[in-house]
């Protein structure tokens, strides 16, 4: 049986890691530049966005991903360096040679990643001034989930221990996202850092893998960024004999992973911009989980069902309507809860107390759970309530 738990910490908490965070002047006055370090190189395991527009960092850190090893990652937020051109190119260069350089890596084992504002230069006077206040030793460790925020209202940090092979292994996570949150791959900016020993190959089919049941499972607008990227680091300090797969490690470890990108992804979820419910869609009885996997986040990314959220309107043709457009089978025989509640039974309404249930709708966070009858698989999904808010907050974003 696996033992892990959750601790307090923040992304340098695995051993041999270390963090730093810094104000470079990119925003008026909060962090705006954050460095996570090791020891030594790590192996790296990455996913990046599907946006045909990628920010001029993305193919810079696919490389680093495929030569297997990093030991850095620099984050600056306020300019995501996406439609730039050779000069943004050309920046993220530069970002990743001032960083090698200041503590003496191989430039090719530094990832870069940028959030913001799309369309504008990075000031490089001010990432180079930034990146010398960097500290290896002294480092602002908690400042690094604050350093690479952009409209986020909160950090979005977990930390879990998983004992393998009678070490202690920690595995710690920090993220970003707010808007433009509708992944196909990745989306946000996230860091995962663990101690563990593995190799890169396994590492990073791991990581594919449960992507596709955590962060690919949200939704916020429909939008999928130019900049989003996963990044785990696993540099092997906690003294562990490797993880190899197909053994009681490799589960415990895959577990761990697997709760830590869960969690990121769902704060992501009720962090979305304007939000004030987090939504959870689980749907049963699919033919497969990719169908279940699809229905569900068909409903949650709903322009109408999140509305109906934020208005407490326990409207459930809604959800049955997103269901519809989505399923490649039949669905004559849909069972369906909204709070707990159920309001649809064979596919046919079931009296229920319309007035408590818009009161649990008034709730932080609301269920939806759909049995289609229609096979064994399963899918979860999140996303947010679609409020005044997010509007007023995207009219007034200056691009």
């Amino acid at each position: 049986m696996t033992k892990f738990k959750a601790i307090k910490g923040n992304i340098a908490s695995p051993k041999g890691f270390t963090a730093d965070a810094t104000h470079a002047e990119m925003k008026f006055q909060k962090l705006d530049l954050g460095l996570i370090l090791s020891e030594v190189p790590a192996a790296v395991a990455g996913v990046f966005t599907t946006n045909k527009v990628a920010a001029a960092p993305i193919e810079l850190d696919k490389a680093v991903v495929a030569g297997g090893v990093a030991q850095a990652i620099i984050v600056n937020s306020a300019i995501a360096n996406a439609v730039t051109g050779d000069e943004g190119v050309s920046n993220a260069k530069t970002t990743q040679r001032l960083v090698a350089e200041k503590f003496d890596l191989n430039p090719s084992h530094v990832a870069v990643c940028s959030t913001g504002v799309i369309g504008k230069q990075l000031p490089m006077d001010k990432i180079a001034l930034g990146i010398s206040k960097l500290s290896a030793e002294n480092g602002h460790t908690n400042g690094f989930a604050e350093a690479i925020l952009t409209t986020d209202l909160v950090t979005k940090e977990v930390t879990y221990e998983v004992e393998i092979a009678g070490k202690t292994v920690t595995v710690a996570g920090v993220c970003k996202g707010s808007g433009m949150i509708h992944p196909n791959m990745a989306t946000m900016l996230g860091f995962i850092t663990t101690d563990a020993k593995i190799a890169q190959p396994l590492l990073q089919n791991m990581l594919s893998e449960i992507i596709e049941t955590t962060f690919n499972q949200i939704t916020v607008d429909g939008d999928t960024s130019t900049n989003d990227t996963v990044l785990v680091m696993a540099n092997g300090q906690a003294g562990n004999p490797e993880i190899l797969a197909d053994t009681e490690d490799y589960q415990a470890f895959k577990t761990v992973l697997a709760i830590v990108c869960q969690e990121l992804a769902k704060k992501i979820a009720a962090d979305g911009e304007g939000a004030t419910k987090l939504i959870e869609v689980n749907v049963t009885g699919a033919p497969d989980d990719l169908s279940a996997r699809m229905i569900a986040k068909q409903i949650v990314g709903s322009s109408l069902v999140k509305t109906a959220i934020f208005g407490a309107d326990p409207n459930w043709g809604r959800v049955i309507s997103a269901i519809g457009q989505v399923a490649a089978f039949d669905v004559p025989d849909i069972e369906l809860e909204i709070q707990g509640d159920l309001v649809l039974l064979h596919s046919t309404p079931v009296d229920f107390d319309q007035a408590e249930l818009s009161e649990k709708l008034k709730e932080k966070v609301i269920v939806i759970d759909a049995e289609l009858n229609n096979g064994t698989a399963s899918g979860t999904a999140w996303g947010c309530d679609l409020t005044y808010q997010y509007v007023e907050i995207n009219a007034l974003y200056h691009s």
